[in-house]
């Protein structure tokens, strides 16, 4: 039988590994830590039951995913003006109801927020980065005049 520590650290390592891969779902970095430490605990405490090593990882995974929150928003989020990097594309439209859409920005797809809600942007627009919260940009029509 294989010990529950060795269990514990392959998980991690292949959540580890699908993270580095790309894959897009929140929580494999906080999972993958909260597995290394079962890991080390199921090696430090061997009688540590099934249903103990479970309750412990998703209690683990949840405390590491709000501390990476509380991080996360206290960061600063300025995007540094550049000549060509402040500039996006509109890849899905944003309409007068939604002020959320996806831009094309430095070769990659983000969320985005439109700054200015009553004007609908369509996809190919180009747009200007003014900011980020979180993982999503903020921007404004390339043709809307900044006063």
């Amino acid at each position: 039988m294989v010990p529950a520590p060795l269990i514990w650290f392959v998980l991690a390592l292949a959540l580890l590994g699908a993270e580095w891969l790309g894959a897009e779902l929140d929580g494999l970095l906080a999972a993958a830590l909260a597995a290394l430490g079962v890991s080390l605990l199921t090696a430090l405490v061997p009688g540590l039951g099934l249903v103990a090593q479970l309750l412990l990882f998703g209690a683990a995974t949840a405390g590491v995913l709000l501390a990476l929150q509380r991080w996360s928003r206290r960061r600063s989020r300025a995007i540094p003006a550049s000549g060509t990097s402040d500039r996006a594309t509109v890849i899905s439209g944003f309409s007068d109801a939604n002020s959320s859409g996806r831009v094309r920005w430095q070769g990659q797809s983000w969320a985005a927020t439109n700054l200015t809600p009553e004007q609908a942007l369509a996809p190919g627009d180009a747009v200007l980065v003014m900011g980020r919260d979180g993982n999503q940009l903020q921007v404004l029509s390339d043709h809307q005049q900044l006063s």
